[in-house]
């Protein structure tokens, strides 16, 4: 097994885990007819998402996936490693079809509970995804962009991401990392990060080329689900390996780096203000885009380190402001929660950074959208450079 990232990077991914944890179980406790949102008769405060941009709606569906080429490494002998993925996808006829919550109700109770919270008083948000909603498929093939999450973390975390590219047509598929997600199995297990049995990003890169195959699985007309739950109609055939990207946050995109290593399937990779570490030092010939806010090259060797080893297209930006996670959903909840709760704006400057959340949202829509166009789709120019639309934006030389 892999070694896990040390130093500030883990004390940064526990900061993110701990501050969406403690700020939801903190809203928990907070009578609900504060700032007028709610009454404790209505029930618990739903939180809530943007909606995507794209023209299409989105559809979603989990699959449960078990590699059995690798055994598991906490149940031990006769015991294979297993995850929970989930697919995006622009969708038709979704009206008919339920909104997908951002975490299962039982995830989300573990989260709270783990902060010692009461876990019942506050629900997930809804996303744009119709739960098995059938697949858009009069353009063509779709391009797959894989998404891999940070430590202690799940797979819903970069939601505002995952619908947005969705929503533009691409399949995307995210995947929980067991024992180091929060995570919920068919069976109703639930899964919790376990600090005794520490996954590295060499661990969380086995997940996803596992995953790879299955996405290979699914475009031949099997349906690798475990126990053989239905696909959404039209997935089988659907997608493009021709035109695969990656992206991730924090050691997923540490993990996203080591996948292109390993693997040429994956075109084109974007970091979430990724670590890099352990440092790589070895050439990598497809681009490559790095969104920055504290694990900078200014700031961390390794990712100079790694920087200085691409050899295709490459690039680094970096909003102004920005926190380690202020590329993810957190961005768009803990204001919500301020509200709740009257966090002072010092406060909340403290969770998300000096970068307007509002801001933040559309850099989270537009910079991973127009990545993965030019370099999946060759069209778009918004990163020929600095933006009047996104003065909040550097280029960093």
């Amino acid at each position: 097994m892999a070694t896990p990232m040390t130093g500030r990077a883990d004390r940064l991914r526990l900061t993110r885990r701990n501050a969406l944890g403690a700020a939801l179980a903190v809203a928990a406790t907070v009578p609900l007819g504060v700032a007028g949102r709610a009454s404790a008769s209505a029930g618990p405060v739903r939180l809530t998402l943007p909606a995507p941009t794209g023209p299409y709606p989105v559809g979603t569906a989990s699959l449960h996936l078990v590699d059995r080429s690798r055994p598991d490494p906490v149940a031990g002998a006769g015991h294979f490693r297993e995850l929970m993925a989930a697919v995006w996808y622009p969708a038709w006829d979704a009206g008919r079809f339920p909104r997908a919550p951002w975490m299962p109700a039982a995830v989300l109770r573990e989260l709270l509970g783990s902060a010692g919270f009461d876990p019942e008083a506050v629900a997930a948000p809804l996303t744009a995804g119709h739960e098995g909603a059938p697949v858009w498929r009069r353009g063509g093939r779709l391009p797959v962009v894989l998404f891999s999450h940070g430590a202690h973390d799940h797979r819903a975390d970069h939601t505002v991401v995952v619908q947005e590219l969705a929503s533009h047509g691409y399949v995307v598929v995210t995947v929980d990392h067991t024992y180091d997600a929060f995570s919920q199995f068919p069976d109703g297990r639930v899964i919790v990060p376990l600090r005794d049995h520490p996954l590295g990003p060499a661990d969380f890169a086995e997940d996803v080329r596992f995953v790879l195959d299955q996405i290979e699985e699914i475009d031949a007309g099997r349906n690798p689900d475990a126990g053989h739950r239905p696909l959404p109609a039209g997935l089988c055939g659907a997608l493009d390996r021709r035109r695969i990207g990656m992206f991730g946050w924090s050691k997923g995109a540490t993990a996203t780096a080591r996948v292109m290593y390993a693997d040429r399937r994956v075109r084109a990779g974007l970091s979430l203000d990724g670590p890099m570490e352990p440092v790589m030092t070895a050439p990598l010939d497809r681009p490559f885009m790095l969104m920055t806010a504290e694990f900078t090259r200014a700031a961390e060797p390794s990712v100079a380190e790694f920087w200085s080893h691409l050899r295709g297209w490459r690039l680094d930006v970096r909003a102004e402001g920005a926190l380690h996670p202020s590329y993810g959903d957190l961005q768009v909840l803990m204001p919500q929660l301020a509200k709740v709760v009257g966090m002072s704006d010092e406060q909340l400057r403290e969770w998300i950074g000096t970068l307007d959340p509002a801001r933040a949202v559309r850099i989270q829509q537009a910079y991973p959208l127009a990545f993965f166009d030019l370099h999946l789709r060759h069209r778009g120019r918004l990163l020929d450079g600095p933006s009047a639309a996104f003065p909040e934006v550097r280029f960093m030389p």
